[in-house]
């Protein structure tokens, strides 16, 4: 059997599985070691990516020996304290940071940082905040206060309840004909958003542990369903932290659309927004016109801290 080549749907490391282009599915391992321009990966071949492979002889499984060009990819740190990295998928349309502002609450840090690596590799990004049937009178008006924030910003941002069955055909709207990455903290209802979304795909939804008040690891492995109307969602396993890599410091103000726009303005070109006299960030911020939690967490990025646990959990 000659060549095939087929989309990466799951990938585990060493093996891969690949929806063929005649939408067959076949289980691949990795020929060799794959380096995409120095990369330093945990995993050379990700979730989205489009593979040359070819059956082995004899046996239902193929072996992939080319990857194509990529057109974008996502990435983040594999461990807190590694110099690898680990793609979470390549060739996206879009990407979803889904949130709630009730069990488990999402910290702003995670969504500014998952929206600074969207920006930062141009792939365009939306919020869903999620679980709205559980948030209580004053958790709705922080949901305004969060969604009018990252809606001046520039973020489309989507509330959601699959209990309630609120935005559900907003999403599949959403959805519809794209390559959409969907990522969270685990317990935010990634699973049960797919699951009502397609409800032929009967995702495993993880119970939320009454102990931490967390969600349990449901998924282990990015990956990718197809959609009936048409179109892929890419679920990914609950991330705990978002570390960010191969971000230059002076880089990291222009994945902020809000800072992006007045960086100009600075009296020194080469201005950090931190300590510099003159500076339009600093001037705005202490206007009102940048959120202090976006600031604050620009700061944390810069320093690339990781928040408290308790801010993650």
């Amino acid at each position: 059997m000659g060549d095939l080549t087929g989309v990466v749907i799951r990938s585990t490391g060493s093996w891969a599985t690949v929806l063929s282009s005649s939408n067959v599915v076949v289980e691949c391992r990795i020929k060799g070691n794959f380096r995409i321009k120095g990369i330093k990966s945990t995993n050379p071949v990700a979730v989205g990516d489009k593979v040359d492979f070819r059956m082995q002889e004899n046996e239902d499984s193929g072996v992939i020996h080319g990857i194509h060009p990529r057109h974008n990819f996502i990435i983040r740190k594999a461990t807190r304290l590694s110099k690898q990295s680990h793609i979470i998928a390549a060739n996206i349309d879009q990407a979803v940071v889904m949130a709630t502002i009730a069990s488990p609450r999402t910290s702003t840090g995670f969504i500014d940082r998952f929206l600074v690596t969207a920006e930062a590799y141009h792939i365009p990004v939306s919020i869903f905040f999620n679980k709205y049937d559980l948030y209580d009178t004053a958790q709705q008006q922080q949901l305004e206060k969060m969604v009018k924030l990252y809606t001046e910003v520039g973020y489309v941002c989507y509330t959601t309840s699959v209990v309630a069955g609120i935005g559900i055909e907003e999403v599949k709207d959403f959805l519809k004909g794209k390559v959409t990455l969907l990522s969270g903290h685990s317990g935010v209802g990634k699973s049960a958003l797919i699951n009502a979304v397609e409800p032929g795909l009967n995702l495993k939804v993880g119970a939320i542990s009454d102990y931490h008040l967390k969600g349990k690891h449901t998924t282990t492995f990015a990956e990718m369903f197809a959609l009936k109307d048409g179109g892929y969602i890419i679920d990914t396993p609950g991330i705990k932290e978002f570390g960010l890599i191969n971000f230059e410091k002076q880089e990291v103000a222009e994945r902020f659309p809000e800072m992006r726009e007045l960086m100009h303005n600075c009296q020194f070109n080469n201005c950090t927004h931190v300590h510099e006299p003159g500076c339009a960030v600093k001037k705005a911020l202490n206007q009102g016109k940048i959120s202090h939690s976006r600031y604050n967490n620009y700061l944390s990025i810069l320093n690339d801290e990781y928040f408290e646990e308790k801010e993650w959990d």
